[in-house]
Formats: C-alpha cells, structure tokens, sequence
C-alpha cells in the first residue's frame, strides 16, 4: 500500500511561526507504533529528508481538562514541535504508518482530509473530541502587563 503524503508536506522542524503538517493514522499501522502514539491522539509533524517522519504527539493521558478537545491536543503537540520541548511522546516512523490530512500553525488548523479525521476518532470512540470545521483559528496569546514601578 502507497500513502501518498501532500505536495507540501512541510520538511524540517518549524519554528513557532511556521507550520507543520497533521497526521493519522493508517490501517498499515504497525502495532507497536499504535501502543505508543495511543487511540486517539493528535499526531502533528513533518517530513524528513531521508523520507521518514518526524513525530509528536498528544493523547492527553493523564486526563488533563485542558487536553479534552482534539484541536486543545493537536495545538499541544505543535507547542512542542516547534519549541523543541523535551518529550517522550515524539517518533522518527516510516511514511506507511501515517497519512496527512492537514496543517497546524501558531495561528490555527486546516483540515483538507476531515473523512479521515472523523474515521481515526471513531475508530478511538473520541468522536466527542472532534473539531466542528475544517478551519480551527487560535486566539492570539494575551499581551504582556505591564510593569509599573512604584
């Protein structure tokens, strides 16, 4: 089986104001690159010059009420991608164990491929989770106080 990933699939690590792509999934999936990403997950990443993907991912699994949503765990992943934070939960995995449907920024998602989406969180039974659109803006981060010396 060939997954074909997208034209612009982006290569290489984007900083905070770049974008990376969105993945899940595949029924190709070896069982256990499954076990660690987790049902459910939101799988954020790019592609690799040597054809491989890079990957991180967010399957809230310590119940945190601000992970409850797939959008909330997709833009923690991004969050960590892009700052290069320390984490278990990023791979380097072959291209046959995902497919692309979309793209994350620090600006918001853009879903192309939501058949897939909704298919990859039925399979999980997280359909609560899902986004209500293709197009997820984020609120940009409130401005810095102010300091006022007394």
């Amino acid at each position: 089986m060939t997954v074909l990933m997208g034209q612009d699939l982006p290569l290489e690590r984007p900083d905070i104001t770049g974008r990376a792509a969105l993945f899940v999934p595949t029924a190709a999936i070896k069982g256990d690159v499954l076990d660690a990403v987790r049902m459910g997950a939101a799988i954020v990443g790019y592609g690799n010059h040597d054809r491989t993907l890079t990957i991180y991912y967010e399957s809230n699994r310590f119940n945190e009420s601000n992970l409850v949503k797939w959008e909330q765990k997709a833009r923690k992943a991004f969050e960590r991608l892009a700052e290069n934070l320390p984490t278990v939960s990023k791979m380097v995995s072959k291209p046959e164990n995902f497919e692309q449907v979309g793209y994350i920024s620090n600006k918001g998602i853009l879903i192309r491929r939501m058949e897939k989406l909704m298919t990859w969180l039925e399979k999980s039974d997280a359909l609560d989770s899902a986004p209500q659109s293709e197009t997820i803006d984020f609120a940009p981060p409130a401005p810095p106080k102010k300091i006022v010396a007394e």
